[in-house]
């Protein structure tokens, strides 16, 4: 059956237990779940070193652009949340630390929010904190063939300032949620719709799984400005709802696919070689500053951490601050010993070894 078009709010009722199963997923992430049985395979991009490197070390230039909009570092917060009151001390910790370092955030899902028309930490007061710096929206993607129109998609961007809107992907966490969503048809058309609604303002983000080179070919052609790969060797979100389960058969069915997806490193490459145009965020199991520099190598413009930041997340923005300020120092250092003045010249700096076809596998003797 043809999805209704994307036109007007058809929003049904939330699940009553919805803020509930956010706040699970914060607790599981914080004590580990979803550890993936896979790597990013960003190990494998061995930069050659560069012993002269002719370069000031604070004068590396590591200022990038997202959708078009200035970033003092190419960061990118990435979306997490938790249950509406949690979520509040949290956004506010997330947004006082991207204004301070001037770098990018992405909220987690505005679903309960819209349904509910309570902000619970997404509301106006997010870009006063964050003034100077892009703020991403974010709705899930099979929302649009369940209820959502264009105007939720207005309103999610509206109700907190933001500058563009992620729709993300998660396939692999709703078909292993209890009662989650398991009929995809349309996706894609919807998205499409939306994008068209938001030119040059649309993500598309995975959520743990990554991208294959035809789902890329697919989002450029749908009008998507910007694909964040969230590859996998991050957070597995199938596992983290099979952490949450209470049937022991739902459980199995999780721990079957704790190596499924495509690797952060593959992700990246099939993005810049099927979509060319189409801006990449490279997110996914980043574990610090020397992973950015290899997701950037690849051909990522910004790099996205969530589960990483999260502990800081949940103590203060100064917390938070410190940790991002860290994985800056750690990427600028990654410029200086391969003698790139700036992250173009880190986008050609020499490897020692190409990435190889099995970059998803853990390299031998791990």
């Amino acid at each position: 059956m043809t999805p209704p078009p994307v036109t007007e709010s058809r929003v049904p009722p939330s699940p009553p237990d919805i803020g509930a199963r956010k706040d699970q997923h914060i607790d599981h992430v914080l004590r580990g779940a979803g550890i993936p049985a896979t790597t990013t395979g960003l190990e494998h991009v061995r930069f050659e070193h560069d012993a002269l490197p002719e370069l000031a070390l604070d004068e590396i230039d590591l200022s990038a652009t997202l959708l078009g909009l200035p970033l003092a570092g190419p960061f990118l917060i990435s979306s997490m949340t938790g249950g509406p009151a949690r979520a509040a001390a949290i956004n506010i910790h997330l947004a006082e630390a991207a204004q301070q370092l001037g770098v990018a955030l992405a909220v987690g899902s505005q679903r309960i929010a819209l349904r509910h028309r309570q902000a619970d930490g997404l509301g106006a007061d997010l870009r006063r904190r964050a003034p100077g710096v892009p703020l991403l929206a974010n709705l899930g993607a099979v929302q649009f063939i369940r209820g959502f129109g264009l105007e939720d998609a207005r309103r999610a961007v509206e109700m907190i300032g933001a500058d563009a809107l992620i729709l993300h992907l998660n396939p692999l966490q709703e078909a292993v949620q209890e009662g989650g969503d398991h009929d995809w048809r349309g996706v894609l058309k919807q998205i499409a719709a939306v994008a068209a609604a938001l030119p040059g303002r649309l993500v598309v983000k995975e959520t743990g799984a990554g991208i294959s080179a035809r789902v890329a070919a697919r989002l450029r052609d749908a009008g998507v400005a910007a694909i964040d790969v969230a590859g996998a060797g991050g957070t597995n979100w199938g596992l983290v709802e099979g952490a949450r389960a209470t049937d022991p058969a739902r459980r199995q069915l999780a721990a079957a696919f704790a190596g499924w997806g495509i690797s952060t490193a593959r992700s990246i490459r099939n993005v810049a070689d099927a979509a060319p145009g189409v801006e990449i965020i490279g997110s996914g199991g980043i574990h610090d500053g020397l992973d950015a520099a290899r997701a950037i190598r690849l051909g990522a413009g910004v790099v996205g951490q969530a589960a990483g930041v999260l502990p800081a997340a949940t103590v203060s923005a100064e917390a938070v601050a410190a940790h991002v300020a860290l994985l800056l120092r750690q990427l600028r250092l990654a410029c200086f010993c391969t003698g790139s003045a700036d992250l173009a010249a880190l986008r050609r700096a020499p490897l020692q070894d190409p990435v190889p076809a099995n970059a998803s596998e853990p390299p031998p003797g791990r």
